[in-house]
């Protein structure tokens, strides 16, 4: 009798619990964490090696970063396909005021206010490359309405503007600048207007340092078809003084044969 209360009690307890369902504590779920961003340089960019399958959209995902800037940092299409081993920007660090150390002195030394970062210049001439030999001479000038770009590499800075075809007083071509540009890697490319062709490259890298102001000279020469359109005397054109000459000489053959005439008449 004992061996059967002693089985039902194990099995009321059972049934209790089995009925209680007590909650067993599940473990928690792994969250997926942002990869740490990769260390900056010495000159403060922040790169990245493509790995196998990786994309923009992923790369982004990855670190936490907004994908329209990294385009902007890399200058990407909207459909940039990536390839392994690629490097790639992923932003430009910013510089930590060093911790000052304390000193034992009872009066504390304000810092003076730190130098801003300087910026340069850059000026560009697009000029008529008449010889053709892609060297500016000295009778060489500027030509109009011809297409110039500044763009820095990381996106820093991006400015258009256009050519001229002006002298200043000392008689020297005036130049397309842009001035106050932040220090970077940048790329200068012009485009030449309608009916020219280049005679030099259109594009150049420059590293523009505190206080640079450098110059690039472009070069375009005026197109066979163009040229055509331009007719000189010897190919059809008029010349007023040549217009004024034949009249002279109309005039005088007009006046030797009325005195002709007159001789005639007394004869």
């Amino acid at each position: 009798m004992t061996k059967k209360l002693t089985w039902a009690a194990a099995l009321i307890v059972f049934i209790l619990l089995w009925a209680v369902r007590l909650p067993v504590s599940a473990a928690p779920q792994l969250q997926s964490t942002p990869l740490p961003t990769p260390t900056a340089g010495a000159d403060g960019r922040i790169l990245y090696v493509v790995q196998l399958n990786d994309s923009p959209f992923l790369i982004a995902a990855k670190f936490q970063i907004d994908i329209n800037q990294l385009r902007i940092l890399n200058n990407w299409a909207s459909d940039e396909i990536l390839l392994e081993g690629q490097t790639i920007l992923l932003g430009l660090a910013t510089e930590q005021e060093p911790t000052p150390t304390p000193t034992p002195q009872t009066e504390v030394t304000p810092e003076g206010t730190p130098e801003a970062p300087g910026t340069g210049t850059i000026c560009v001439l697009l000029f008529n490359d008449v010889n053709g030999d892609a060297l500016r001479q000295e009778t060489e000038f500027g030509i109009d309405s011809g297409a110039v770009s500044v763009s820095e590499r990381s996106g820093l800075a991006s400015q258009t503007g256009t050519s001229f075809n002006i002298l200043d007083v000392d008689g020297e071509p005036i130049t397309t600048c842009f001035n106050d540009l932040p220090l970077g890697e940048y790329t200068v490319s012009v485009a030449a207007p309608e009916g020219y062709n280049p005679t030099t490259a259109q594009s150049a890298p420059l590293q523009l340092a505190a206080g640079d102001e450098t110059t690039l000279n472009f070069g375009a020469q005026l197109s066979s078809g163009a040229q055509s359109n331009q007719l000189s005397p010897q190919e059809g054109g008029r010349s007023p003084l040549l217009g004024l000459l034949g009249i002279v000489l109309l005039l005088s053959g007009l006046g030797l044969g009325a005195y002709t005439w007159q001789i005639a008449r007394r004869s």
